[in-house]
């Protein structure tokens, strides 16, 4: 089921900084049992930030479509299945050296983590849901 936010609640969340955004994510990615990134005709689309090649995420699709604007207009948003990033994502990302660019701002600012770290917040987030 669609993720359901009011104009206010994005336009909170959209001021929210770098932690609080990272914290956000990791909570609904858990939640929702999806990964959103942007694709293209040629695959997933990546940010470098600092030197660090990275492949965006976002909490739901709200996020990810609106960033898909600009040099990014062509892209759509895509959910990929938790389990499926854990299981094969995390491990192809460590494998080309690709960190992840958690929940990007409209300044292409967000929390790099590399792909293990992420894959530690993520179970983190899961076990705390299960307890």
């Amino acid at each position: 089921m669609p993720v359901s936010l009011s104009p206010q609640r994005i336009a909170e969340i959209e001021k929210f900084n770098l932690e609080q955004r990272l914290q956000y994510t990791i909570k609904e990615i858990v939640k929702n049992d999806q990964v959103w990134i942007l694709t293209d005709a040629e695959g997933c689309m990546m940010l470098t930030i600092d030197d660090e090649d990275g492949i965006p995420v976002w909490p739901n699709e709200i996020f990810a479509k609106a960033w898909a604007m600009g040099d990014w207009e062509e892209c759509e948003a895509k959910p990929i299945q938790l389990q499926k990033w854990l299981k094969d994502w995390t491990p192809g990302m460590l494998e080309d050296e690709l960190s992840v660019v958690v929940f990007p701002n409209q300044n292409e600012e967000g929390v790099v983590l590399f792909a293990d770290e992420f894959d530690f917040e993520l179970k983190r987030q899961i076990k705390k849901k299960l307890n």
